[in-house]
Protein backbone atom coordinates (compact mmCIF):
# COMPACT_ATOMS: atom_id res chain seq x y z
CA UNK A 1 0.00 0.00 0.00
CA UNK A 2 1.55 3.57 -0.99
CA UNK A 3 -0.02 6.14 1.30
CA UNK A 4 0.70 10.10 2.09
CA UNK A 5 0.59 12.70 4.55
CA UNK A 6 -0.85 16.01 4.43
CA UNK A 7 -0.51 18.31 7.14
CA UNK A 8 -2.99 21.48 7.64
CA UNK A 9 -2.57 24.36 8.95
CA UNK A 10 -1.02 28.24 7.98
CA UNK A 11 0.99 27.98 10.88
CA UNK A 12 3.18 25.19 9.43
CA UNK A 13 3.67 27.08 6.19
CA UNK A 14 4.86 30.22 7.94
CA UNK A 15 7.26 28.03 9.41
CA UNK A 16 5.32 29.47 13.15
CA UNK A 17 5.24 26.12 14.29
CA UNK A 18 7.51 23.28 13.25
CA UNK A 19 5.75 20.47 11.34
CA UNK A 20 6.51 17.18 13.92
CA UNK A 21 3.31 15.35 12.51
CA UNK A 22 4.71 13.98 9.37
CA UNK A 23 8.03 12.66 10.89
CA UNK A 24 5.56 10.92 13.81
CA UNK A 25 2.92 9.35 11.07
CA UNK A 26 6.06 8.72 9.14
CA UNK A 27 7.84 6.87 11.89
CA UNK A 28 4.57 4.26 12.20
CA UNK A 29 3.93 3.87 8.77
CA UNK A 30 7.46 2.62 8.40
CA UNK A 31 7.18 0.29 10.70
CA UNK A 32 3.98 -1.11 9.27
CA UNK A 33 6.11 -2.00 6.40
CA UNK A 34 3.73 0.63 4.30
CA UNK A 35 5.08 2.80 1.71
CA UNK A 36 5.10 6.87 2.52
CA UNK A 37 5.38 8.08 -1.06
CA UNK A 38 4.53 11.99 -0.93
CA UNK A 39 3.74 14.23 2.15
CA UNK A 40 2.74 17.68 2.21
CA UNK A 41 1.40 20.86 4.05
CA UNK A 42 -1.43 23.15 3.08
CA UNK A 43 -2.96 26.05 4.61
CA UNK A 44 -5.80 26.68 5.71
CA UNK A 45 -8.00 27.38 2.37
CA UNK A 46 -11.01 24.82 1.75
CA UNK A 47 -9.63 25.22 -2.13
CA UNK A 48 -5.77 24.09 -2.08
CA UNK A 49 -6.76 21.51 0.78
CA UNK A 50 -9.64 20.17 -1.45
CA UNK A 51 -7.26 19.85 -4.29
CA UNK A 52 -4.99 18.17 -2.58
CA UNK A 53 -7.10 15.37 -0.98
CA UNK A 54 -8.66 14.75 -4.55
CA UNK A 55 -4.96 14.47 -5.66
CA UNK A 56 -3.61 12.32 -3.22
CA UNK A 57 -6.90 9.95 -3.54
CA UNK A 58 -6.99 9.63 -6.99
CA UNK A 59 -3.00 8.21 -6.54
CA UNK A 60 -2.52 6.42 -2.93
CA UNK A 61 -4.20 3.63 -1.11
CA UNK A 62 -3.97 5.48 1.74
CA UNK A 63 -4.14 8.95 3.17
CA UNK A 64 -3.49 10.37 6.51
CA UNK A 65 -4.32 14.14 7.37
CA UNK A 66 -3.31 16.06 10.64
CA UNK A 67 -4.11 19.08 11.93
CA UNK A 68 -7.85 21.01 11.24
CA UNK A 69 -10.20 18.59 13.60
CA UNK A 70 -10.32 21.44 16.47
CA UNK A 71 -13.48 23.82 17.23
CA UNK A 72 -12.11 27.55 15.43
CA UNK A 73 -13.40 28.82 12.37
CA UNK A 74 -10.36 27.24 10.11
CA UNK A 75 -10.66 23.95 11.48
CA UNK A 76 -11.75 23.02 7.98
CA UNK A 77 -10.49 19.47 7.55
CA UNK A 78 -13.29 17.33 8.17
CA UNK A 79 -15.66 19.09 6.16
CA UNK A 80 -13.22 19.53 2.86
CA UNK A 81 -12.00 16.05 3.15
CA UNK A 82 -15.19 13.90 3.57
CA UNK A 83 -16.62 16.43 0.77
CA UNK A 84 -13.85 15.68 -1.32
CA UNK A 85 -14.03 11.57 -0.33
CA UNK A 86 -17.86 11.72 -1.24
CA UNK A 87 -18.72 11.49 2.33
CA UNK A 88 -21.18 13.78 4.13
CA UNK A 89 -20.77 14.32 8.04
CA UNK A 90 -23.36 13.35 10.78
CA UNK A 91 -23.30 13.97 14.36
CA UNK A 92 -21.28 11.00 16.67
CA UNK A 93 -23.39 11.32 19.77
CA UNK A 94 -20.68 9.59 22.09
CA UNK A 95 -18.27 12.02 20.93
CA UNK A 96 -20.39 14.86 21.90
CA UNK A 97 -20.92 13.47 24.77
CA UNK A 98 -16.94 13.16 25.64
CA UNK A 99 -16.19 16.95 24.78
CA UNK A 100 -19.95 17.71 27.06
CA UNK A 101 -17.47 15.71 29.81
CA UNK A 102 -14.29 17.47 29.00
CA UNK A 103 -15.68 20.75 30.02
CA UNK A 104 -18.03 19.53 32.60
CA UNK A 105 -21.11 21.13 30.90
CA UNK A 106 -24.42 19.32 29.34
CA UNK A 107 -24.21 21.95 26.44
CA UNK A 108 -21.21 22.77 24.55
CA UNK A 109 -21.08 25.83 22.38
CA UNK A 110 -21.67 25.08 18.15
CA UNK A 111 -18.10 25.69 17.94
CA UNK A 112 -16.93 23.02 19.86
CA UNK A 113 -19.85 20.80 19.00
CA UNK A 114 -19.02 20.49 15.19
CA UNK A 115 -16.06 18.62 16.38
CA UNK A 116 -18.41 15.74 17.25
CA UNK A 117 -19.53 15.74 13.55
CA UNK A 118 -17.68 12.79 11.66
CA UNK A 119 -17.95 11.46 8.55
CA UNK A 120 -20.71 8.77 8.17
CA UNK A 121 -20.00 5.29 8.37
CA UNK A 122 -16.19 6.40 9.46
CA UNK A 123 -14.57 4.38 12.70
CA UNK A 124 -13.95 7.05 15.15
CA UNK A 125 -10.67 7.08 16.89
CA UNK A 126 -10.75 8.32 20.12
CA UNK A 127 -9.10 11.33 21.86
CA UNK A 128 -7.56 10.97 25.33
CA UNK A 129 -6.13 13.86 25.50
CA UNK A 130 -8.35 16.66 23.65
CA UNK A 131 -11.60 17.34 22.68
CA UNK A 132 -11.34 16.83 19.02
CA UNK A 133 -11.89 12.79 17.93
CA UNK A 134 -10.12 11.29 14.83
CA UNK A 135 -11.58 8.87 12.60
CA UNK A 136 -10.78 6.52 9.59
CA UNK A 137 -13.37 5.55 6.76
CA UNK A 138 -13.11 5.17 2.83
CA UNK A 139 -13.50 7.47 -0.04
CA UNK A 140 -15.63 6.47 -2.56
CA UNK A 141 -12.72 5.06 -5.16
CA UNK A 142 -11.65 2.71 -2.09
CA UNK A 143 -8.75 5.30 -0.60
CA UNK A 144 -8.45 4.56 3.65
CA UNK A 145 -8.35 8.05 4.91
CA UNK A 146 -7.32 8.61 8.19
CA UNK A 147 -7.79 11.78 10.12
CA UNK A 148 -5.57 13.33 13.14
CA UNK A 149 -5.23 16.01 15.58
CA UNK A 150 -2.73 18.24 15.48
CA UNK A 151 -0.77 18.51 18.59
CA UNK A 152 1.57 15.70 19.05
CA UNK A 153 0.35 15.29 22.33
CA UNK A 154 -2.89 14.06 20.94
CA UNK A 155 -1.89 12.89 17.67
CA UNK A 156 1.16 10.24 18.97
CA UNK A 157 -1.29 8.91 21.64
CA UNK A 158 -4.54 8.51 19.13
CA UNK A 159 -2.30 7.43 16.26
CA UNK A 160 -0.37 4.80 18.63
CA UNK A 161 -3.58 3.66 20.37
CA UNK A 162 -6.02 3.55 17.55
CA UNK A 163 -5.13 4.33 14.29
CA UNK A 164 -2.05 1.60 14.07
CA UNK A 165 -4.09 -1.25 15.18
CA UNK A 166 -7.12 -0.07 12.87
CA UNK A 167 -4.54 -0.34 9.93
CA UNK A 168 -2.38 -3.49 11.67
CA UNK A 169 -5.80 -5.45 10.63
CA UNK A 170 -5.42 -5.00 6.51
CA UNK A 171 -1.24 -4.97 6.70
CA UNK A 172 0.02 -8.23 4.86
CA UNK A 173 3.95 -7.20 5.73
CA UNK A 174 5.68 -5.27 8.37
CA UNK A 175 9.33 -3.06 8.29
CA UNK A 176 12.26 -3.54 10.50
CA UNK A 177 14.95 -0.73 10.83
CA UNK A 178 18.16 -1.27 12.62
CA UNK A 179 20.72 2.10 13.06
CA UNK A 180 24.37 0.92 13.23
CA UNK A 181 25.75 4.47 14.76
CA UNK A 182 29.65 4.77 13.16
CA UNK A 183 32.36 7.30 14.72
CA UNK A 184 35.33 8.03 13.41
CA UNK A 185 34.75 7.40 9.91
CA UNK A 186 32.80 9.82 7.56
CA UNK A 187 30.01 8.67 6.07
CA UNK A 188 31.98 9.09 2.16
CA UNK A 189 34.47 6.59 3.39
CA UNK A 190 31.83 4.36 5.38
CA UNK A 191 29.75 4.48 1.97
CA UNK A 192 32.50 2.98 -0.31
CA UNK A 193 33.22 0.71 2.20
CA UNK A 194 29.72 -0.75 2.22
CA UNK A 195 29.30 0.37 -1.69
CA UNK A 196 28.68 -3.76 -2.72
CA UNK A 197 26.29 -4.15 0.03
CA UNK A 198 24.11 -0.88 -1.40
CA UNK A 199 22.48 -2.70 -4.15
CA UNK A 200 20.86 -5.64 -1.53
CA UNK A 201 17.09 -5.27 -1.93
CA UNK A 202 15.64 -6.91 0.87
CA UNK A 203 17.17 -5.70 3.53
CA UNK A 204 17.98 -2.50 2.31
CA UNK A 205 21.32 -0.25 3.21
CA UNK A 206 21.73 3.35 3.49
CA UNK A 207 24.17 5.80 4.73
CA UNK A 208 23.09 8.41 6.73
CA UNK A 209 25.16 11.67 8.01
CA UNK A 210 24.26 13.48 11.56
CA UNK A 211 26.90 15.83 13.40
CA UNK A 212 30.51 14.89 13.10
CA UNK A 213 29.37 10.94 12.55
CA UNK A 214 26.79 8.75 10.54
CA UNK A 215 24.66 6.00 10.61
CA UNK A 216 23.88 3.14 8.21
CA UNK A 217 19.81 2.17 8.82
CA UNK A 218 19.17 -1.77 7.91
CA UNK A 219 15.92 -2.37 6.78
CA UNK A 220 13.92 -6.02 6.49
CA UNK A 221 10.49 -6.17 5.09
CA UNK A 222 8.38 -9.54 5.69
CA UNK A 223 5.32 -11.23 6.97
CA UNK A 224 6.06 -10.85 10.41
CA UNK A 225 8.51 -8.58 13.41
CA UNK A 226 10.17 -11.77 14.07
CA UNK A 227 11.16 -12.36 10.45
CA UNK A 228 12.15 -9.35 9.02
CA UNK A 229 14.13 -8.72 12.28
CA UNK A 230 16.01 -11.65 11.31
CA UNK A 231 16.56 -10.85 8.04
CA UNK A 232 18.62 -7.56 8.67
CA UNK A 233 21.23 -9.49 11.85
CA UNK A 234 23.70 -11.40 8.84
CA UNK A 235 23.92 -7.95 7.33
CA UNK A 236 24.59 -5.74 10.38
CA UNK A 237 27.33 -8.72 11.42
CA UNK A 238 29.07 -7.97 8.21
CA UNK A 239 28.52 -4.50 8.77
CA UNK A 240 30.40 -4.87 12.05
CA UNK A 241 33.13 -7.07 10.28
CA UNK A 242 34.17 -4.31 8.08
CA UNK A 243 33.98 -1.50 10.17
CA UNK A 244 35.03 -2.80 13.36
CA UNK A 245 35.31 -0.92 16.49
CA UNK A 246 34.31 2.64 14.81
CA UNK A 247 30.73 0.84 15.08
CA UNK A 248 29.86 2.26 18.67
CA UNK A 249 26.04 0.84 18.91
CA UNK A 250 22.87 -0.63 17.22
CA UNK A 251 20.20 1.42 17.69
CA UNK A 252 21.21 3.34 20.79
CA UNK A 253 21.11 6.87 19.60
CA UNK A 254 23.99 8.84 20.84
CA UNK A 255 27.64 8.20 22.33
CA UNK A 256 26.28 9.50 25.20
CA UNK A 257 23.57 7.12 25.65
CA UNK A 258 26.30 4.54 25.24
CA UNK A 259 29.02 5.67 27.74
CA UNK A 260 25.90 6.12 30.36
CA UNK A 261 24.89 2.81 29.98
CA UNK A 262 28.58 1.42 30.17
CA UNK A 263 29.25 3.01 33.04
CA UNK A 264 26.77 2.04 34.68
CA UNK A 265 27.11 -2.17 33.84
CA UNK A 266 30.86 -1.39 34.81
CA UNK A 267 30.42 0.24 38.16
CA UNK A 268 32.54 2.92 37.16
CA UNK A 269 32.00 7.23 37.80
CA UNK A 270 33.17 9.79 35.03
CA UNK A 271 34.02 13.74 36.09
CA UNK A 272 35.13 16.34 33.24
CA UNK A 273 36.88 19.38 32.87
CA UNK A 274 36.32 21.48 29.88
CA UNK A 275 37.67 24.86 28.57
CA UNK A 276 35.90 25.45 25.01
CA UNK A 277 33.45 23.66 25.28
CA UNK A 278 31.85 25.19 27.77
CA UNK A 279 30.14 22.25 29.47
CA UNK A 280 28.67 20.93 26.32
CA UNK A 281 30.38 17.72 27.39
CA UNK A 282 28.21 17.27 30.56
CA UNK A 283 25.56 18.86 29.41
CA UNK A 284 25.29 15.83 27.22
CA UNK A 285 25.84 12.85 29.66
CA UNK A 286 23.33 14.60 32.48
CA UNK A 287 20.91 14.65 29.22
CA UNK A 288 20.83 11.15 29.98
CA UNK A 289 18.18 9.45 32.41
CA UNK A 290 20.44 7.71 34.63
CA UNK A 291 23.54 9.90 34.86
CA UNK A 292 23.65 10.87 38.30
CA UNK A 293 24.45 7.30 39.19
CA UNK A 294 28.11 7.64 36.95
CA UNK A 295 28.48 11.55 36.74
CA UNK A 296 30.26 12.74 39.51
CA UNK A 297 30.84 16.59 38.59
CA UNK A 298 31.85 19.22 35.68
CA UNK A 299 34.04 22.07 35.56
CA UNK A 300 34.30 24.84 33.32
CA UNK A 301 37.94 26.43 33.86
CA UNK A 302 38.27 28.73 30.88
CA UNK A 303 40.28 31.11 32.99
CA UNK A 304 43.90 30.11 33.51
CA UNK A 305 44.09 30.40 36.62
CA UNK A 306 40.97 28.73 37.26
CA UNK A 307 42.65 25.73 35.77
CA UNK A 308 45.61 25.94 38.22
CA UNK A 309 43.07 26.97 40.84
CA UNK A 310 40.57 24.50 40.74
CA UNK A 311 42.46 21.62 38.63
CA UNK A 312 46.24 22.02 39.98
CA UNK A 313 47.43 22.38 36.55
CA UNK A 314 50.99 23.46 36.95
CA UNK A 315 51.28 27.33 36.28
CA UNK A 316 54.54 26.41 34.58
CA UNK A 317 52.76 23.93 31.92
CA UNK A 318 50.41 27.07 31.41
CA UNK A 319 53.49 29.18 30.94
CA UNK A 320 55.44 27.06 28.51
CA UNK A 321 52.74 24.94 26.85
CA UNK A 322 50.41 27.54 27.00
CA UNK A 323 46.29 26.35 27.50
CA UNK A 324 45.55 24.89 24.02
CA UNK A 325 48.51 21.90 24.59
CA UNK A 326 48.27 18.31 25.15
CA UNK A 327 50.51 19.19 28.50
CA UNK A 328 47.48 21.55 29.45
CA UNK A 329 44.77 19.14 28.57
CA UNK A 330 46.82 16.60 30.15
CA UNK A 331 47.12 18.22 33.70
CA UNK A 332 43.47 18.66 33.65
CA UNK A 333 42.13 15.12 33.41
CA UNK A 334 44.17 14.00 35.69
CA UNK A 335 43.62 17.19 37.84
CA UNK A 336 39.66 16.37 37.58
CA UNK A 337 40.23 12.81 38.51
CA UNK A 338 42.24 13.79 42.19
CA UNK A 339 39.59 16.48 42.65
CA UNK A 340 36.48 14.40 42.05
CA UNK A 341 37.42 10.98 43.13
CA UNK A 342 36.07 9.72 39.90
CA UNK A 343 37.21 6.63 38.32
CA UNK A 344 37.36 8.46 34.92
CA UNK A 345 38.48 12.16 33.84
CA UNK A 346 38.01 14.01 30.71
CA UNK A 347 39.76 17.32 30.28
CA UNK A 348 39.48 19.46 27.01
CA UNK A 349 41.52 22.48 25.75
CA UNK A 350 41.20 24.04 22.45
CA UNK A 351 40.08 26.84 19.99
CA UNK A 352 36.82 26.88 18.99
CA UNK A 353 36.53 29.75 16.88
CA UNK A 354 35.39 31.68 14.39
CA UNK A 355 38.85 34.00 16.10
CA UNK A 356 41.41 33.86 18.41
CA UNK A 357 43.33 31.15 16.07
CA UNK A 358 47.20 31.81 15.33
CA UNK A 359 49.55 29.68 12.59
CA UNK A 360 51.10 27.95 15.12
CA UNK A 361 47.08 27.32 16.96
CA UNK A 362 44.99 27.47 14.30
CA UNK A 363 40.75 27.46 14.54
CA UNK A 364 40.25 23.81 15.07
CA UNK A 365 42.92 22.56 17.26
CA UNK A 366 41.79 21.17 20.12
CA UNK A 367 43.29 18.61 22.34
CA UNK A 368 41.17 15.84 24.46
CA UNK A 369 42.32 13.69 27.34
CA UNK A 370 41.35 10.96 29.71
CA UNK A 371 42.87 9.71 32.72
CA UNK A 372 42.01 6.74 34.99
CA UNK A 373 44.56 8.38 37.39
CA UNK A 374 47.28 6.07 36.61
CA UNK A 375 47.26 6.52 32.56
CA UNK A 376 45.84 9.25 30.25
CA UNK A 377 45.54 9.62 26.84
CA UNK A 378 45.59 12.60 24.57
CA UNK A 379 44.04 13.22 21.47
CA UNK A 380 44.42 16.26 18.89
CA UNK A 381 41.96 17.41 17.07
CA UNK A 382 43.29 19.38 13.67
CA UNK A 383 41.99 21.62 11.32
CA UNK A 384 40.68 19.71 8.48
CA UNK A 385 41.12 22.18 5.75
CA UNK A 386 37.65 23.74 5.58
CA UNK A 387 35.57 26.29 7.82
CA UNK A 388 33.42 24.81 10.37
CA UNK A 389 31.11 26.75 13.05
CA UNK A 390 32.18 26.90 16.63
CA UNK A 391 29.71 24.81 17.54
CA UNK A 392 30.46 22.06 15.01
CA UNK A 393 34.09 22.01 17.01
CA UNK A 394 32.46 22.43 20.46
CA UNK A 395 30.32 19.32 19.01
CA UNK A 396 33.14 16.86 17.41
CA UNK A 397 35.36 17.84 20.13
CA UNK A 398 32.39 16.42 22.87
CA UNK A 399 31.94 13.38 20.44
CA UNK A 400 35.15 12.64 20.30
CA UNK A 401 35.57 12.76 24.17
CA UNK A 402 32.89 10.65 24.82
CA UNK A 403 34.19 8.40 21.93
CA UNK A 404 37.33 7.66 23.94
CA UNK A 405 35.38 6.74 27.28
CA UNK A 406 33.59 4.24 25.44
CA UNK A 407 36.28 3.12 23.56
CA UNK A 408 38.26 2.72 27.19
CA UNK A 409 35.21 0.49 28.78
CA UNK A 410 35.70 -1.90 25.69
CA UNK A 411 39.09 -2.43 26.47
CA UNK A 412 39.58 -1.34 23.09
CA UNK A 413 42.68 1.30 22.04
CA UNK A 414 41.45 4.93 23.62
CA UNK A 415 42.49 6.64 20.03
CA UNK A 416 41.72 5.14 16.83
CA UNK A 417 40.21 8.23 14.83
CA UNK A 418 39.79 8.41 10.98
CA UNK A 419 37.35 10.91 9.93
Amino acid sequence: MNAEIISVGTELLLGAVVNTDTAIVARALSELGIDLMHTCVVGDNPQRLKEAVEGAITRSGLLIMTGGLGPTADDLTKETTAAAAGKKLVLHEESLRRIQNYFNEQHVSENQAKQAWLPEGCTVLQNDNGTAPGCAFQAENGCTIIMLPGPPSELTPMLNNYAVPYLKRSQEYTIVSHNVHIYGRGEAPVAQMMDDLMDSQNPTLAPYANEGECYLRVTAKAHTHEEADRMCGPLIQEIRSRLGNFVYSVDVNSLEELVVKELTEKGKTLATAESCTGGLLSKRITDVSGSSGVFNMGVVTYANEAKEELLGVPHETLEQHGAVSEETARAMAEGIVRRSGSDLGVGITGIAGPEGGTPEKPVGLIYIALSDGENTWVAKRSPIGRTKSRDWHRHCAASQALDMVRRYLAGMPVIEVHE
